[in-house]
């Protein structure tokens, strides 16, 4: 949690953030932080935050099963000019959602594609490889998984594609996004917890091969299992979904 206090000139943050995607790495942040600690959501102010401030460290690295940069943020009386305020004063809220909305639709895209790599794979594989005097590829156990891979990837990019264009509509026609969250929402939980499914299909069509370190299987499955969890897990998704049926 960090904490601004107002100045003369701006605001002082003193506090942590943890978790930061490109933590260490980025040229700036923007940081989330309540300016009306008493208001909860309507009381958070983003700013903007450059690497090189004085008082803010990003050496706090966080290491993960998949590699990723990430880092523990610490301000200690890190000052910031008044023109660091993204958008009006505790209406930092509303940027957060808005910006969710955007990263879901993006990390079931990235899912997708992992997906895909990991389908194009176990269909070379399952071509090649030799067993009982005929390929993998001849079983007919084989063809159903990959059957069932291919319709939940489809399925996965059907939905991802529909929040892509739900976002651009709502972009030009400046309406509301009530749609387009539940969308992405939609996107981000099916995209992911498919990619998942089809990840672990492929990883067990290959075998011993498939958890050797190195492999393109096994590093796809350290790599998807976060995308379950970041920019709201699956059980957040679930509840996006079910409180916007509840409203029609």
């Amino acid at each position: 949690r960090a904490t601004p206090t107002p100045t003369p000139t701006g605001w002082t943050l003193n506090g942590q953030k943890t978790w930061i995607s490109n933590g260490g790495m980025a040229d700036f942040y923007v940081v989330f932080a309540k300016t009306e600690p008493d208001a909860g959501a309507r009381g958070i102010s983003a700013f903007i935050v450059n690497a090189d401030a004085p008082g803010l460290d990003s050496s706090a690295h966080i290491q993960v099963m998949a590699p990723h940069p990430l880092a523990t943020l610490t301000f200690t009386d890190c000052r910031v000019d008044s023109d660091a305020l993204v958008g009006p004063v505790n209406g930092g809220f509303k940027l957060a959602m808005q910006t969710l909305d955007i990263f879901r639709a993006s990390v079931a895209a990235a899912a997708l594609g992992m997906a895909r790599r990991a389908f194009a794979e176990a269909v070379a594989h399952a071509k090649t490889r030799k067993m009982f005097g005929q390929t993998l590829a001849d079983f007919q156990l084989t063809q159903a998984k990959l059957g069932e891979m291919s319709a939940l990837i489809d399925a996965a990019a059907m939905l991802t594609y529909r929040a892509a264009w739900q976002r651009d509509c709502s972009s030009t026609s400046g309406s509301g996004t009530p749609a387009y969250t539940a969308a992405a929402a939609s996107a981000k939980l099916t995209a992911t917890e498919n990619a998942q499914r089809v990840i672990d299909m492929a990883l067990q069509m290959f075998g011993g091969r498939g958890v050797q370190v190195g492999q393109t299987i096994e590093h796809l499955y350290r790599d998807i299992r976060s995308l379950r969890i970041y920019e709201g897990a699956s059980e957040v998704q679930l509840l996006i979904l079910g409180k916007n049926a509840l409203k029609t």
